[in-house]
């Protein structure tokens, strides 16, 4: 589970109403999400993040309401991976539960946004391939590595149901 893919860079407190606004909440297709992504915090976003890349955010991303629809909204973005200093615990939990790999690293100092980073998910390490600067989040544990190998939750429960249509 490795990711290498460009940066975009957001503040601390990124909250569920700029991650999806609420007056995009009467939907819940991911591709409509998807458009809309942190526009509220950066309009040119969702027209410049590309699949497989990563964001980097500061204290307690994805604080405010409980709405699933965030971490959706970044997934459908075709970000492969969220690394903040700390997440809202709810959001943190939304997040696994649809497959959006995250990390904590409360001391990522210096990323930029249009940096390359190698982000190997197995062992927690980050890797600024910009700076040459490494960092350590915690890594999952191993339920939560095959909650996010499956895609989240529901695909987890499908497989081990014998249900799964893939």
């Amino acid at each position: 589970m490795k990711i290498q893919s460009r940066v975009h860079c957001f503040g601390d407190d990124i909250d569920t109403d700029k991650i999806i606004p609420a007056r995009y909440l009467n939907t819940s297709d991911p591709a409509e999400l998807a458009r809309h992504c942190l526009e509220d915090e950066d309009p040119t976003f969702a027209g410049r993040v590309r699949p497989g890349e990563i964001i980097v955010a500061g204290e307690n991303f994805g604080c405010g309401s409980s709405r699933e629809h965030a971490p959706l909204a970044i997934k459908a973005a075709g970000v492969a991976c969220v690394i903040a200093k700390s997440f809202a615990r709810i959001f943190y939990r939304n997040a696994i539960n649809i497959g959006l790999p995250i990390l904590e690293c409360s001391a990522i100092e210096g990323v930029e946004t249009g940096h390359e980073l190698s982000v190997d998910l197995e062992r927690g390490e980050i890797t600024d391939l910009t700076t040459g600067r490494t960092y350590r989040a915690a890594p999952f544990p191993p339920f939560m590595k095959e909650l996010i190998a499956a895609g989240g939750l529901v695909n987890y429960v499908r497989r081990k149901l014998g249900v799964d249509k893939n």
